[in-house]
């Protein structure tokens, strides 16, 4: 199971690496400020769970696949779906109706980190 975090999280981190370099670079004279910020966000939000699945490689107690699930999926909802709604328009295409995903990514998190606090909490009376 620790390959898997490391594995998951070693791609988000690339991913997010070469996503924010083709942010500033790529759209910067592109995108409206708004628009870029919000890409930003998501480049920023896949960085931040690139570094706690890494972590999380170093604590097998704090592993299951439920925590790597809501992370890896919240976090593919969650940014993913602000990068397809933040080039749609230089797609030419109407990706609107994926909106309602950004938010469900959210929710995925925040019930990965409401569970990660849990786990923690039990390993204190381990």
């Amino acid at each position: 199971m620790t390959r898997k975090f490391l594995v998951t999280g070693g791609i988000f981190g690339l991913l997010a690496v070469i996503l924010g370099a083709f942010g500033a670079h790529g759209l910067k004279n592109v995108l409206d400020a708004e628009t870029l910020t919000s890409f930003e966000t998501g480049v920023r939000y896949q960085m931040y769970h690139a570094l706690l699945l890494i972590g999380l490689a170093n604590f097998t107690k704090l592993q299951n696949n439920l925590l790597f699930w809501f992370f890896t999926i919240g976090t593919i909802f969650f940014s993913g779906s602000i990068y397809l709604l933040s080039l749609d328009e230089l797609a030419g295409l109407d990706l609107s109706s994926i909106a309602l995903v950004t938010p469900l990514g959210g929710a995925l998190l925040i019930v990965g980190w409401t569970l990660f606090i849990f786990k923690a909490l039990k390993l204190k009376y381990q």
